[in-house]
């Protein structure tokens, strides 16, 4: 059995999507940790409501950048966990933790990279975008996170029909069913490529 560690800022459906599969036994693995930079999230009711610790780490709770890095090691080190997983975590991560995870941090983006990825594209502003360029297909796409955002070596992608009447909240939640079946096996399938057990 493998180790993971969440890190989110919002509602955490994918987050929940994911502990529900490990509490089924369909994930082979152990969700120690969840860092958020937003206290009140989600997220963090679904951590407390499986016994899961959370920790709050932003700019609020650490002004200073070398504490905040620090803070965020810490927690890596303390847990040893094998992946990190960003299950919309709206906050680039710092260096010092890619170094520290090289390859073994993965995120979920909801649309086909490398299209509509990068700065500014995140949450609705994905969709809205998906919607301007008159796009037929969009949905999810899990990668390896990179020092470039949205850049990392795409690991599974799952396409969903734009239909004509779609506004973005319709088609948002179109692919958020697809990133709900498509994380988790994302997750098993790397994990199981890297031999993790």
């Amino acid at each position: 059995m493998f180790k993971i560690g969440v890190m989110a800022s919002g509602g955490g459906s994918n987050f929940k999507a994911i502990i529900d599969r490990i509490g089924e036994g369909d994930l082979e693995a152990q969700c120690k940790f969840l860092i958020t930079n937003n206290g009140g999230c989600g997220a963090v009711h679904h951590a407390e409501e499986y016994g899961i610790p959370v920790y709050h780490i932003s700019g609020k709770t650490h002004p200073d950048q070398a504490a905040y890095e620090a803070a965020m090691l810490e927690v890596l080190d303390k847990y040893d966990v094998d992946l990190l997983i960003l299950a919309g975590y709206m906050k680039a991560l710092p260096l010092c933790m890619l170094k520290r995870l090289p390859n073994r941090i993965l995120n979920i983006h909801p649309s086909l990279l490398p299209k509509f990825g990068g700065k500014g594209f995140w949450g609705h502003h994905v969709h809205e975008a998906v919607l301007a360029a008159h796009e037929t297909e969009s949905g999810p796409t899990v990668h390896l996170v990179s020092e470039e955002i949205d850049r990392g070596r795409i690991l599974a992608q799952t396409k969903v029909p734009v239909l004509p009447d779609d506004t973005p909240d319709t088609l948002a939640a179109r692919v958020l069913v697809q990133e709900h079946a498509l994380y988790w096996k994302t997750i098993k399938e790397y994990a199981e490529s890297l031999g993790l057990h």
